[in-house]
């Protein structure tokens, strides 16, 4: 590929990852209000957090199977904290290639997502839900499939290995 068709499309994919994440940020900060804002910290802490790994997966999973819940909610929870960073597991590994090797961009994916959901729980802005952080890690690792996958194919078509 030409070289000044590679840098255009460089900076509409780092323009891309900008807004990408400015839109996560807002998504996960913006707009909510402080829950039990007259408990102290460590109450907050207790009462807005969940340590039991698939608890409200499992409570979600029930509540569509039995009809006991609005549909609406289990599947903007389950489906919205899945694709919410696929996104992420494409761009990272995309732009550093450190983060090439899957070791390595679970590491980082999981700091990411334990500093966002501790700001969330610092801030009062949100709750930790360990359910959170599972199926958005599952959602990143989606992603960093599709980065492989399409990164391999880009490599046994480009002419250079021809």
């Amino acid at each position: 590929m030409k070289k000044g068709i590679k840098i255009i499309l460089y900076v509409c994919l780092f323009a891309s990852f900008v807004f990408y994440t400015l839109v996560l940020l807002y998504t996960l900060f913006a707009g909510r209000g402080y829950f039990a804002s007259g408990l102290s910290l460590a109450e907050y802490i207790r009462v807005s957090s969940n340590i039991v790994p698939f608890k409200t997966i499992i409570q979600y999973v029930k509540a569509l199977s039995d009809g006991s819940m609005n549909i609406d909610t289990p599947i903007k929870n389950l489906g919205g904290n899945l694709l919410m960073f696929l996104p992420m597991g494409i761009y990272l590994p995309g732009f550093f290639k450190g983060l090439r090797r899957p070791g390595r961009f679970c590491l980082c994916m999981v700091g990411i997502l334990f500093v966002i959901e501790g700001a969330q729980l610092l801030l009062r802005l949100g709750s930790f839900d360990i359910d959170d952080f599972i199926l958005n890690m599952a959602g990143a690792l989606i992603g960093f499939a599709v980065w492989n996958s399409l990164s391999k194919r880009f490599k046994k078509q480009s002419p250079e290995n021809a």
